[in-house]
């Protein structure tokens, strides 16, 4: 219980409200998070990352023979020179990538067992990556909503970009306490965040999507699969430990769970409801994953147990 301490200390938290110190201390960390594309860009605005498409850049590319109707204040004299056929130099263009996140705050996310609730986390990570787009130059931008409500921030640069996301997080995971699950309305309202997004995520963005994916329904799922076309999207799935398997006891102990709405009884410490709950939770886990999968999605885990920092090593390695 005091590591659980030490480690809310250094986080600036207690665990289930957010507040503007622990969103902050994230800007040390933004050089520590890379933001590396793993496909070209798509969009069409100058900016600081190399495409495919050959034009009127910084990046040198290459040299080739003149052709009718190039600018002929590209000409490579030097190649030319030695040739004694014109050459063109032809540089590689440089293209805008905006960040854009997507937040759920519903209320499934409203569930914590060993340090943080997941929507702490997920507004912990939503943090780190703004501060490190905004540290790259990168326009950032999100879409934060729950069971009731959505809010929408348009890309920006720089700090201010940051600071209103900060806010505007602190704002709705306030307010998404209150909330009462609800399975069909759960659904419908990732639902229609996911069509928001769609609408509202510029061609060639990089998007993340910050949720446990647990209301992630077919409507949801054909529109981040009509996403995915057009811009790289990658699902940060957030999870608690319980959700992988029951806690350890020494003795068998029966304890009742509810998830605000069904209960039930579970018999902590023995060996067959265990493996029954283990097995229960891949299957569910499976599931989520191969819908991802099949919306060509990269995916990528990040516990509600553990702090942020000490798993961003890990991210990186996967090139997150």
């Amino acid at each position: 219980m005091s590591d659980v301490h030490s480690q809310l200390a250094l986080l600036q938290t207690n665990g289930v409200n957010l507040s503007t110190a622990e969103l902050l201390r994230y800007q040390q960390l933004a050089k520590l998070f890379s933001l590396a594309p793993k496909r070209s860009p798509q969009a069409r605005l100058a900016g600081s990352y190399l495409t495919k498409h050959k034009g009127r850049g910084m990046e040198f590319d290459e040299a080739r023979h003149y052709q009718p109707g190039d600018d002929i204040r590209a000409i490579d004299w030097r190649v030319t020179a030695r040739t004694g056929k014109t050459h063109t130099k032809i540089y590689r263009e440089e293209r805008e990538r905006p960040v854009f996140l997507f937040c759920d705050f519903s209320p499934s996310m409203m569930f914590g067992t060993r340090l943080l609730t997941k929507s702490m986390q997920v507004a912990h990570i939503c943090s780190l990556i703004s501060w490190s787009a905004a540290a790259h130059g990168d326009k950032v931008g999100a879409l934060l909503f729950n069971q009731s409500q959505h809010k929408e921030v348009k890309p920006l640069a720089r700090k201010r970009a940051v600071l209103h996301i900060c806010h505007e997080l602190m704002d709705l995971h306030a307010t998404s306490h209150e909330q009462v699950a609800s399975n069909e309305a759960d659904v419908q309202a990732f639902a229609d965040a996911c069509a928001r997004l769609r609408r509202l995520a510029r061609p060639g963005s990089l998007v993340y999507l910050l949720s446990d994916f647990q209301h992630l329904g077919s409507a949801a799922q054909q529109h981040l699969s009509q996403l995915s076309r057009h811009c790289e999207v990658r699902a940060i799935i957030v999870d608690d430990p319980i959700e992988h398997t029951l806690p350890q006891t020494r003795s068998i102990q029966r304890v009742s769970v509810s998830d605000g709405i069904n209960q039930q009884r579970w018999l902590l410490g023995d060996r067959k409801e265990e493996d029954t709950y283990q097995r229960w939770r891949e299957q569910q886990n499976n599931a989520m994953e191969q819908s991802l999968k099949q919306a060509n999605i990269s995916r990528y885990h990040i516990s509600a147990g553990l702090p942020l920092d000490t798993q961003i090593q890990g991210m990186q390695q996967e090139r997150f």
